[in-house]
């Protein structure tokens, strides 16, 4: 067993086993807080949700359109919301002639006439921790000025921001706006992220009894699975995978950003799906590289999940193969990818926080030269001449 760098605590008041103190003289108050607080936060969503009765007026005669696309949008961390969750809200839309697709901020703006299509009817649906990344108003002014027929649904946890400013008090946008808490202080998105995503998942395909499942496999990580997750994060790793199939892949590329942003890319990271991972990925593989993955909940698509894991350990190459499942938290596999995923990235995100913290790195702060930071900055935008 290596030495951990960790100290140990526990006590009733703690989080993530660190008092309060400790967490200060690491600079993690913000992130252990938010991380911490996703279970109350998704089942305050849940509540604040069933009072948003005028969006479900709003969003109907949009939604009678037989023509209609959307698109989910953001940027890297708010761009993945839409990466795990496009497919499955394709099965949810009212009509077969309707889809939904994924495309980032980033990409709609650098190359808008690939993307936006003026006699289709489009519904742009923005994701912002904050609201004032450059690349999200210059999306929503794109859409106006390229599409004939837009509408714009902004999810977003920051109501003084950009994106709430532009959507509020026009008949063709609606703000939903996510409680004060989640609009994450720290670096790094955790709780901003999942409420976000489980504000799309309230939208479009409502499931109390997943919902309640997920909260309770949440409360089970942060009660009874802090030791184990914290000796993952002592292993000397110097590369970490994540892996995951279907809607767990982009799941698995958030939880590869965490690791990397948290300890201020002191340890690579990569993602794949299970089956993408032979094709070239898996050279990377050594004694000093951990992999994780995340197990898909059913039986069909769970069988390439199974032998990957059982390929990788006759490999005996890996530092460590970890597995993530439903079975580990609840003891059953009845739940769609698309909500095991806010309960797998919570287990990633205390994973990133742990070697942060084992690394010296400020959670809070990983980067306080501005290389990166909390809110995009450098951006240089320009208009699109249409000529």
């Amino acid at each position: 067993m290596i030495a951990s760098s960790i100290p140990a605590f526990e006590h009733e008041r703690s989080t993530l086993l660190f008092s309060a103190e400790q967490l200060a003289q690491f600079g993690a108050q913000w992130t252990a807080k938010e991380i911490s607080q996703q279970p109350k936060m998704w089942r305050q969503v849940s509540d604040e949700h069933r009072n948003k009765a005028g969006m479900s007026t709003w969003l109907s005669t949009i939604l009678a359109k037989p023509q209609l696309r959307i698109i989910l949008t953001g940027a890297g961390t708010s761009a993945y919301i839409g990466d795990a969750l496009a497919a499955h809200l394709q099965q949810h839309l009212p009509l077969v002639t309707q889809r939904v697709e994924a495309i980032s901020t980033t990409d709609l703006v650098s190359h808008p006439a690939l993307y936006l299509s003026p006699k289709i009817p489009t519904l742009l649906i923005s994701y912002g921790r904050s609201g004032n990344s450059p690349e999200s108003m210059a999306a929503v002014a794109l859409v106006e000025q390229l599409v004939d027929d837009c509408y714009h649904l902004a999810i977003t946890c920051n109501g003084q921001g950009q994106l709430a400013q532009y959507c509020t008090d026009k008949p063709h946008c609606y703000l939903y706006k996510l409680p004060d808490e989640t609009h994450d202080v720290s670096f790094a998105m955790t709780s901003s992220f999942t409420c976000m995503y489980l504000a799309t998942l309230l939208i479009f395909s409502p499931n109390t009894e997943a919902l309640n499942q997920i909260c309770v496999m949440a409360e089970t990580i942060l009660s009874s699975h802090l030791a184990e997750i914290r000796a993952q994060a002592e292993l000397a790793c110097q590369r970490i995978v994540f892996l995951g199939g279907g809607p767990l892949k982009a799941i698995a590329q958030e939880a590869a950003l965490k690791y990397l942003e948290l300890t201020a890319g002191q340890i690579v990271s990569a993602f794949e799906s299970p089956l993408g991972f032979r094709h070239g990925p898996k050279s990377l593989v050594d004694f000093n590289t951990q992999v994780l993955v995340m197990v898909s909940s059913g039986a069909y698509s769970r069988q390439y999940d199974v032998d990957l894991i059982k390929e990788l350990k006759r490999d005996n190459k890996a530092l460590s193969i970890l597995t993530l499942s439903e079975s580990q938290l609840l003891n059953t596999n009845v739940l769609e990818e698309v909500w095991l995923g806010l309960p797998f990235i919570l287990w990633c995100q205390v994973l990133a926080i742990y070697k942060a913290i084992q690394l010296g790195v400020s959670p809070d702060n990983p980067c306080p030269t501005g290389q990166v930071n909390r809110v995009v900055q450098g951006v240089n935008l320009y208009p699109l001449n249409q000529g």
